[in-house]
């Protein structure tokens, strides 16, 4: 039997999706031996006269809806307030943000808190030139970054600098974040199910196995030296949480997860908005990817090597394969076109998808009150719906990235909106 295109096409997107299948559930594995570890973790906290100080940066554009609600849960952190100073950005916002600042810091006025004030000149260029603005402003000897939407428990900045404090291998220890309004819907039920699993299990397996984490852009502290050293965030990444991870690896620092430090975010509520985030966050991966694969053997940082194929593996072995199927399998209902590679692959389809729901029905179990019923019957329908609609998400990001790089235009900022 001779075998055609068609039959290579097909034979390349089942090995492509079953070898991302199967580092998935590696990492879902190895999370699950982390979750566990940290589960059981008695935490010696820094006495209070030996902790650092730390600049809690905020950035914000037309946030009225969130922002009294997240200044007022970090005001209230459990951290010695004359050691933290927090800095909100106020970026270019046309709605009532800068009032609302100005009100809250009357009520906390022996509180080191500081409210920038940007313009449409130096302002609203994205968030890491809010960063890089408030950066400029800070003392702290670490940086810690929490976005405008987020509700961290008392506890999430101590947990972090504690983490930071007793290892000097480590340039930045992230947090985690959760889905504050994860009742408000279906999609926002997803979004949970998906941070849950696709990133915070494989956050925890990343760590690990390789000593590896991804900033994920709030709930996070950096070594003030070595923002000073890397000359701040990237204003062209619009993954600037990503892109200065890269950057923080190539240093020679590890960046560690502690699942203990928690902050509360919003989470899109509506398809629109919740497809402009993804689409964001996408093109902005594609960014950092193709910034660094060219220097790929030059890189000698094995994480960072992990890191990449990891990237390349998501945007394009696996879409692309993705779509090759879903092809074939269009044409094979319509036409004579058939293929001819001998096998039942109707089998390893039902495996593969059963082994989805198994992995994220496991990352359910390591959280409090997730793994319900509810959540349950939703994940084997989430497969053929949301996790579907991420495939739109990735072609659209890889297409608008290579349109503006052919028309050398600037990449603009989408700023999540809120509810």
């Amino acid at each position: 039997m001779k075998l055609t295109i068609i039959d290579y096409l097909f034979i390349y997107s089942l090995v492509s999706i079953w070898m991302l299948l199967f580092v998935n559930i590696i990492l879902a594995l190895s999370g699950y031996v982390y979750y566990t570890k940290c589960a059981n973790l008695k935490v010696n906290f820094i006495g209070k006269d030996n902790l650092p100080t730390v600049s809690i940066l905020v950035p914000a554009h037309n946030e009225e809806r969130v922002i009294g609600k997240t200044v007022k849960a970090l005001l209230s952190l459990n951290y010695p307030k004359e050691k933290m100073e927090l800095i909100v950005i106020n970026d270019n916002s046309s709605d009532g943000t800068k009032d609302l600042l100005e009100n809250i810091k009357k009520q906390y006025e022996n509180y080191n808190f500081k409210i920038i004030n940007t313009d449409n000149i130096i302002g609203g260029k994205g968030k890491s030139n809010a960063l890089n603005i408030g950066f400029k402003h800070s003392k702290g000897e670490y940086i810690a970054v929490y976005d405008a939407d987020n509700t961290p428990l008392k506890t999430a900045l101590l947990y972090l600098i504690n983490t930071i404090e007793k290892d000097k291998s480590l340039g930045a220890v992230i947090g985690k974040f959760r889905t504050r309004n994860k009742d408000r819907n279906v999609l926002t039920r997803f979004i949970n199910i998906e941070t849950l699993s696709f990133q915070w299990m494989a956050q925890a397996g990343r760590w690990q196995l390789l000593n590896l984490c991804t900033i994920p852009g709030t709930n996070f502290v950096v070594r003030r030296s070595i923002i000073e050293e890397l000359g701040g965030w990237d204003t062209k990444a619009i993954a600037e949480d990503t892109e200065i991870s890269f950057r923080i690896y190539k240093m020679g620092y590890k960046i560690k997860f502690m699942p203990l430090s928690v902050t509360f975010e919003q989470e899109p509520e509506t398809l629109r908005v919740w497809f402009k985030q993804r689409t964001r966050w996408a093109k902005g991966n594609v960014y950092v990817l193709s910034k660094y694969i060219g220097g790929l053997f030059k890189v000698r940082v094995k994480n960072l090597l992990f890191d990449i194929f990891y990237f390349f593996t998501v945007y394009f072995l696996f879409l692309s394969s993705v779509v090759i199927s879903d092809v074939i399998f269009i044409l094979s209902l319509f036409t004579n076109i058939k293929v001819q590679v001998a096998g039942n692959f109707f089998v390893l389809w039902l495996l593969a998808y059963v082994l989805f729901v198994l992995e994220v029905s496991l990352t359910l179990t390591m959280e409090k009150g997730e793994s319900n019923i509810r959540n349950l019957a939703l994940v084997p329908v989430m497969y053929f719906t949301y996790c579907q609609l991420w495939m739109l998400v990735a072609l659209k990001s890889i297409f608008l990235y290579i349109k503006d790089t052919i028309l050398k235009k600037e990449t603009k900022w989408y700023k999540t909106e809120r509810f």
